[in-house]
């Protein structure tokens, strides 16, 4: 038999290999009986550790990376903070990775996690397609937030369809008659959630139209979607945008027409940025529990890392709050 590896005591012990390479290294949060078995499996097959391997190895086995899509948006920097409060409890560093929405960039991050060995990757992740193969064969462990992948992962997300479809409903219910919908690019998962929110609001209401549009998840495409909706022939009276990247933008087109808003149009946004509440008037928003999502999502991977996790992919959903202020309540003249 040829040389005993990390992956053939993993396979012997039925655990992964990030797990083998703990137990090995010595480190304490590791189920007791997990590491019995591993040890039992490495003097079973008789493995011997690759000393220069090794130190390489241990240098970077308490690192987690942390891929987001846009560091930019305060809700992505809720996330990193939950993160990272829960990694450093349980002493590991997070590698902040900005993918910038751009999936050449994502899949370099991902090449440099699985290079580098990292604990365990947490992504949010471009589009569904997105290949972490790469990962699955080092045997990285992988939480998936805010976006799902087509393959079954360890994931925490939060109930964006509902979120939006609460929105819609509130801008109706204010008295607003022509409710339109700026959503994020086509292959975001996010936003075609938020996008089938809207039209589940809209159609439950009867003879409103469908008016939408797809837009980058920034502050441009914000812009560049209402200017698009506003232009059209049957102008819409309220918006719902779908981040608070985009919401900026919008404001900034509201506030070159000379529209009031409360009063010649709504508008409610998707996140309760920092500055929302601060803005005249002050933003209603769907908020989410960015914080709670980067918390959680850590908490998933240290058990995966340390070999505490079930076999099969757990998935945490949570939930979202409207928070109503006066950017989408209708005023009179």
């Amino acid at each position: 038999m040829g040389t005993i590896k990390i992956i053939d005591v993993a396979r012997e012990a039925g655990v992964s290999t990030a797990t083998v390479s703990r137990v090995l290294n010595s480190h304490a949060n590791v189920d007791p009986v997990l590491a019995g078995r591993v040890r039992e499996a490495a003097d079973k097959l008789g493995y011997r550790p690759n000393g220069i391997a090794r130190s390489l190895r241990r240098q970077s086995t308490d690192v987690i990376a942390l891929i987001i899509s846009d560091v930019g948006n305060p809700f992505f920097t809720a996330i990193t903070r939950g993160v990272e409060d829960i990694a450093q409890k349980t002493g590991y560093s997070v590698l902040l990775c900005n993918a910038d929405e751009d999936s050449s960039k994502e899949a370099t991050y991902l090449a440099v996690a699985e290079q580098s060995q990292v604990a365990g990757v947490i992504l949010s992740p471009h589009q569904a397609g997105t290949d972490v193969s790469a990962l699955s064969r080092a045997s990285i462990p992988l939480v998936v937030i805010d976006r799902p992948l087509s393959e079954a992962m360890d994931s925490v997300m939060v109930h964006s369809r509902d979120g939006a479809r609460a929105a819609t409903n509130h801008l109706i219910d204010a008295g607003w008659k022509r409710p339109a919908c700026i959503t994020g690019p086509e292959e975001a998962a996010t936003a075609q959630e938020r996008l089938e929110g809207y039209f589940q609001a809209v159609r439950e209401h009867g003879n409103l139209d469908e008016l939408y549009v797809h837009a980058p998840f920034r502050q441009h495409g914000g812009l560049e979607g209402a200017a698009r909706l506003l232009d059209s022939d049957n102008p819409p009276d309220a918006l719902f945008v779908a981040n608070a990247q985009m919401a900026l933008g919008v404001l900034q087109e509201v506030k070159r027409r000379n529209l009031r808003i409360g009063v010649d149009i709504g508008i409610i946004s998707f996140d309760d940025a920092p500055w929302a509440q601060f803005v005249s008037p002050p933003m209603s928003v769907v908020a989410q529990p960015a914080y709670d999502i980067g918390a959680q999502a850590a908490q998933l991977l240290l058990q995966r890392v340390g070999g505490s996790a079930p076999i099969e992919p757990r998935h945490i959903f949570l939930s979202t709050t409207l928070i109503v202020r006066e950017s989408s309540r209708r005023h009179s003249a």
